[in-house]
């Protein structure tokens, strides 16, 4: 059975900053807290039976510091193999701007669309479909490296790491067919440091478990 752990990266401000929204264009390495959450993220996971046989991240510094601290918290030394597909979005002219400063400019119901159905607002650089369909492609791929393992050996299990950013893994439940009942039954939103768990089962994806704070 594949499983795909889908985690965000821990926090890139320390307390007392002024929280910005950070997107692709802004490479920011881990705080000493972020450090900190992607050392429970690898405990987690490996209490979890979670280890993970693969690990991706985006090429972004965040996540694959994530990844090296859980990697090193799990007693592994997978290497997180960045793809492009995972960066996080391109917030526009809200890059590095407050949210007070954010919600002035597309008031709070379009935050609030974003939070809880995933509609991009006006003026930040994302293609939903495009994203969407980099999850499927992806899960496709590693659902067919998955049948090709399971013709050769009996009841084997694997486990995929994927580490993100927010506004990239809260399309990835697409994957099950199905948004609309993940949305009804979970905040599509993923906290710091946080993971969610998808399951393929008979050729079909489920969220067996979505933001898990460690």
């Amino acid at each position: 059975m594949t499983k795909l752990v889908i985690a965000r990266h821990g926090n890139t401000f320390n307390q007392g900053q002024t929280l910005t929204r950070v997107g692709a264009r802004t490479d920011m390495p881990l705080v000493e807290k972020g450090r900190k959450q992607a050392t429970a993220l690898g405990l987690c996971l490996k209490e979890r039976g979670l280890i993970p046989d693969v690990i991706y991240s985006s090429s972004l510094m965040r996540t694959k510091e994530t990844a090296k601290f859980a990697s090193a918290a799990m007693g592994i030394k997978e290497h997180a193999y960045a793809l492009d597909i995972f960066n996080e979005i391109d917030y526009g002219e809200d890059e590095n701007q407050s949210e007070d400063k954010v919600i002035s400019r597309i008031g709070k119901q379009a935050i609030d669309d974003w939070d809880k159905h995933a509609i991009v607002p006006n003026g930040w650089d994302a293609n939903p479909k495009e994203i969407i369909q980099n999850w499927i492609d992806f899960s496709k791929q590693i659902s067919k490296t998955h049948d090709e393992i399971t013709n050769n050996v009996m009841d084997i299990s694997e486990v995929i790491l994927v580490v993100t950013s927010n506004g990239i893994a809260r399309f990835a439940p697409h994957i099950t067919g199905d948004f609309d009942k993940f949305t009804n039954e979970h905040s599509i939103k993923l906290s710091t440091g946080a993971f969610g768990v998808l399951e393929l089962s008979q050729g079909n994806w489920r969220v067996v478990d979505w933001n898990i704070k460690p």
